[in-house]
């Protein structure tokens, strides 16, 4: 059975720090470039952070850049989200994404194979 499960959500203070993780079955997450998004209530899917193939590049978005760093363990099949100084932003359910293999170092939405069924996220006081 093909699945990505994450892991690693809940309720944290401002300031503080979560590490998401994704871990896939059925499949080898490093045939693909893999990707974190998150969904606020109402608001659209957006992408947080790309890792490649390798886990030798990565992206993150500019909301995030210097706060959340996304890596890959390729023996253990896992992708993680390391989140420090959390802020109420950063409330949303975070969804962790295999891409089609075509994209080895970039996360399209549009691109997205697998989704996983999302872990949330809420930063309050």
């Amino acid at each position: 059975q093909l699945q990505l499960v994450e892991s690693g959500g809940g309720l944290v203070q401002p300031g503080g720090s979560l590490t998401l993780s994704c871990t896939a079955s059925g499949f080898t997450l490093a045939d693909s470039a893999t990707g974190w998004f998150r969904q606020a209530p109402g608001k659209e899917r957006e992408g947080v952070a790309c890792v490649s193939m390798s886990g030798r590049y990565d992206l993150h978005a500019r909301s995030v850049k210097g706060r959340f760093t996304i890596s890959r363990d390729s023996a253990a099949n896992t992708v993680s989200l390391q989140m420090n100084s959390l802020k109420p932003e950063d409330t949303a359910v975070y969804y962790c994404a295999a891409l089609d293999p075509r994209y080895q170092a970039d996360c399209p939405k549009y691109g997205v194979k697998y989704w996983g069924k999302g872990t949330p996220v809420t930063v309050s006081s």
